[in-house]
Protein backbone atom coordinates (compact mmCIF):
# COMPACT_ATOMS: atom_id res chain seq x y z
CA UNK A 1 0.00 0.00 0.00
CA UNK A 2 1.30 3.45 -0.94
CA UNK A 3 1.61 6.22 1.65
CA UNK A 4 -0.97 8.97 1.42
CA UNK A 5 0.85 12.21 0.49
CA UNK A 6 -1.79 14.48 -1.05
CA UNK A 7 -2.73 17.08 1.60
CA UNK A 8 -6.34 17.29 0.40
CA UNK A 9 -6.77 13.53 0.70
CA UNK A 10 -5.15 13.57 4.14
CA UNK A 11 -7.62 16.23 5.30
CA UNK A 12 -10.49 14.29 3.72
CA UNK A 13 -9.40 11.13 5.54
CA UNK A 14 -9.23 13.01 8.85
CA UNK A 15 -12.68 14.48 8.43
CA UNK A 16 -14.08 11.08 7.42
CA UNK A 17 -12.76 9.71 10.74
CA UNK A 18 -14.46 12.63 12.51
CA UNK A 19 -17.71 11.98 10.66
CA UNK A 20 -17.59 8.24 11.41
CA UNK A 21 -16.93 8.95 15.10
CA UNK A 22 -19.77 11.45 15.33
CA UNK A 23 -22.12 9.04 13.59
CA UNK A 24 -21.16 6.15 15.89
CA UNK A 25 -21.51 8.32 18.99
CA UNK A 26 -24.88 9.63 17.82
CA UNK A 27 -26.17 6.11 17.20
CA UNK A 28 -25.00 4.99 20.65
CA UNK A 29 -26.69 7.93 22.35
CA UNK A 30 -29.89 7.43 20.33
CA UNK A 31 -29.93 3.74 21.27
CA UNK A 32 -29.53 4.51 25.01
CA UNK A 33 -30.36 8.19 25.60
CA UNK A 34 -29.35 8.74 29.22
CA UNK A 35 -26.98 11.33 30.65
CA UNK A 36 -24.97 8.56 32.23
CA UNK A 37 -24.31 6.91 28.87
CA UNK A 38 -23.47 10.25 27.24
CA UNK A 39 -20.96 11.04 29.99
CA UNK A 40 -19.44 7.54 29.84
CA UNK A 41 -19.06 7.86 26.07
CA UNK A 42 -17.38 11.26 26.44
CA UNK A 43 -15.07 9.90 29.12
CA UNK A 44 -14.17 6.90 26.95
CA UNK A 45 -13.29 9.09 23.97
CA UNK A 46 -11.27 11.49 26.15
CA UNK A 47 -9.30 8.65 27.81
CA UNK A 48 -8.44 7.00 24.50
CA UNK A 49 -7.31 10.36 23.11
CA UNK A 50 -5.05 10.88 26.14
CA UNK A 51 -3.62 7.37 25.74
CA UNK A 52 -2.91 8.07 22.07
CA UNK A 53 -1.14 11.31 23.06
CA UNK A 54 0.86 9.39 25.68
CA UNK A 55 1.96 6.76 23.14
CA UNK A 56 2.92 9.11 20.34
CA UNK A 57 4.14 12.22 22.16
CA UNK A 58 5.00 11.66 25.80
CA UNK A 59 7.07 8.51 25.26
CA UNK A 60 9.03 10.07 22.40
CA UNK A 61 9.63 13.47 24.02
CA UNK A 62 10.00 12.63 27.72
CA UNK A 63 10.88 8.94 28.07
CA UNK A 64 12.87 7.71 25.06
CA UNK A 65 13.74 10.33 22.45
CA UNK A 66 15.43 7.75 20.23
CA UNK A 67 12.25 5.90 19.37
CA UNK A 68 9.61 6.97 16.85
CA UNK A 69 6.31 5.11 16.83
CA UNK A 70 4.52 4.36 13.58
CA UNK A 71 1.46 2.77 15.15
CA UNK A 72 0.02 1.14 18.23
CA UNK A 73 1.49 -2.24 17.26
CA UNK A 74 4.96 -0.61 17.21
CA UNK A 75 4.30 0.69 20.72
CA UNK A 76 3.36 -2.81 21.92
CA UNK A 77 6.52 -4.22 20.30
CA UNK A 78 8.56 -1.46 21.96
CA UNK A 79 7.09 -2.28 25.40
CA UNK A 80 7.71 -6.01 24.96
CA UNK A 81 11.28 -5.39 23.80
CA UNK A 82 12.01 -3.07 26.74
CA UNK A 83 10.67 -5.59 29.24
CA UNK A 84 12.60 -8.43 27.58
CA UNK A 85 15.81 -6.38 27.67
CA UNK A 86 15.31 -5.84 31.39
CA UNK A 87 15.04 -2.08 31.01
CA UNK A 88 13.71 -1.41 34.48
CA UNK A 89 15.27 2.05 34.64
CA UNK A 90 13.63 4.49 32.23
CA UNK A 91 15.82 6.81 30.20
CA UNK A 92 16.40 10.21 31.74
CA UNK A 93 13.39 12.36 30.83
CA UNK A 94 13.99 15.57 28.97
CA UNK A 95 13.22 18.80 30.75
CA UNK A 96 9.93 20.54 30.10
CA UNK A 97 11.89 23.80 29.73
CA UNK A 98 13.76 23.70 26.45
Amino acid sequence: MVDLTNPRLIYAKGFLFLLAGLLAASLLVLAMPTWRNVMLLCMTVWCFCRFYFFVFYVIEHYVDGRYRFAGLFDFVRYCIKRSADGASQPDKPRSLNR
